[in-house]
């Protein structure tokens, strides 16, 4: 017979099923199996009371003959409000009723290593739920349509298929991730959109039915700094963005930008990680010149550069 566990240990094990039981009784209700006429599907958030749902750009399709499933059994047909195929994100619209939704915390206050939960409502089966960490934040993925998703997260809490669309959840109850791929053949490698860039497209789709970007044809990741090198910039975060690409004949390629540079400052507005140069480009910035700061070969350089509105935007 198995020793009893040592008093301490319990409650450990008690504290992390606390944390995960009540981020899915809070979350669990929102998140909504969606139908195609297909018979596909995937999962689906519920972020306002009015019908508002966030899901995978994949899982919505055409957008055609879609339906929402509650955890209740509450069922209605949905509309496309918009889509982004570069973050993989569409906005639809049911009217199921007055419906339980989930709210979209701050995932750039996130941390390696923090606990979070995924919720699904794959195939009919209610509420599946993974827990893990957060494995890394500030990463790029790329989506369906061959374009980078930024400020994606990796966690280690499994993703199935039918989860697609479902919500990261933290400890807190808030949503800080929508989940949208797992990469085949790699054990425990799964990711999710970030909240702040979920919030930002929810945003655009409601407005505009699209969303209208800067672009100034980069990709990179989240990079820690020196801090001599901090400090001598006056910046307020020890980390920047740096470059794993630059797009040929791009702004930055224009403003003689490099693979290895590393983004400090875009018109001396920190950037800290790949969330922050996302937001920094917002629909203001197309057309207008700024001035990016960058760290190359040790040594602080600035560059004027002006933002273009990101290819097939329109």
């Amino acid at each position: 017979m198995a020793a009893p566990l040592p008093k301490d240990d319990i409650a450990i094990l008690d504290a992390y099923s606390a944390a995960v039981v009540g981020a899915v009784e809070r979350v669990g209700p929102a998140v909504v199996r969606i139908e195609t006429p297909r018979g596909g599907g995937g999962s689906g958030v519920v972020i306002a009371p009015d019908g508002l749902v966030l899901t995978n750009a994949h899982v919505a399709g055409e957008g055609r003959g879609l339906r929402v499933h509650l955890t209740d059994g509450t069922e209605g047909g949905a509309a496309l409000v918009g889509v982004d195929e570069d973050t993989d994100l569409a906005l639809l619209r049911t009217h199921a009723g007055t419906l339980p939704f989930a709210h979209l915390g701050a995932s750039r206050a996130l941390r390696q290593g923090q606990l979070v939960v995924a919720l699904g409502n794959p195939l009919g089966f209610e509420s599946t739920v993974t827990a893990g960490v957060v494995s890394a934040l500030g990463r790029s993925l790329r989506a369906r349509n061959g374009r980078l998703i930024e400020d994606v997260i990796q966690t280690d809490a499994a993703l199935n298929p039918g989860n697609s669309g479902g919500a990261l959840v933290s400890s807190a109850g808030e949503v800080v991730g929508i989940n949208t791929a797992v990469i085949r053949g790699a054990q425990g490698l799964c990711f999710a959109v970030a909240s702040d860039t979920a919030a930002f497209v929810a945003g655009q789709l409601l407005r505009h039915g699209r969303v209208r970007r800067a672009w100034i044809g980069v990709a990179g990741q989240t990079t820690a700094l020196p801090r001599k090198v901090a400090r001598v910039a006056g910046l307020a975060a020890a980390s920047g963005v740096r470059l794993s690409e630059v797009v040929a004949g791009g702004p930055a390629a224009l403003a003689d930008l490099r693979v290895g540079d590393t983004l400090l400052a875009l018109d001396d507005q920190p950037l800290p990680g790949v969330d922050a140069l996302v937001r920094a480009l917002s629909e203001g910035r197309i057309g207008q010149e700024a001035t990016l700061t960058l760290l190359r070969a040790g040594r602080l350089e600035r560059r004027a550069i002006r933002p273009s509105e990101r290819p097939g935007a329109a």
